[in-house]
């Protein structure tokens, strides 16, 4: 997997490639986050104000917008990014 993160004013952009057929794993986990059920290791998920989520063919891009005056670590988004992977990749 590998993953590509942009900030701007507002949030963040991520761009996931090389996905290698593990999309439906990594969309569900997602979906977690935005449903408020993220179970990454770290508290930037206290300044998310919204996730938005989008699967194009072997590439999922999400948007994360921050709460006002909240600015993401990017440091501390890649390693979510690194544990969601472990989390889908380890078998159970």
């Amino acid at each position: 997997m590998e993953k590509e993160i942009k900030a701007d004013a507002d949030g963040l952009n991520i761009e996931i490639t090389e996905i290698q057929g593990k999309e439906k794993q990594l969309l569900e986990a997602f979906q977690e986050c935005q449903e408020g059920r993220c179970s990454c290791p770290t508290n930037e998920y206290s300044k998310l104000e919204s996730l938005e989520i989008k699967q194009t063919d072997g590439r999922i891009d999400l948007r994360l917008s921050a709460k006002k005056g909240e600015v993401f670590d990017t440091e501390e988004i890649g390693k979510c990014l690194d544990y969601t992977e472990r989390k889908i990749t380890s078998p159970k």
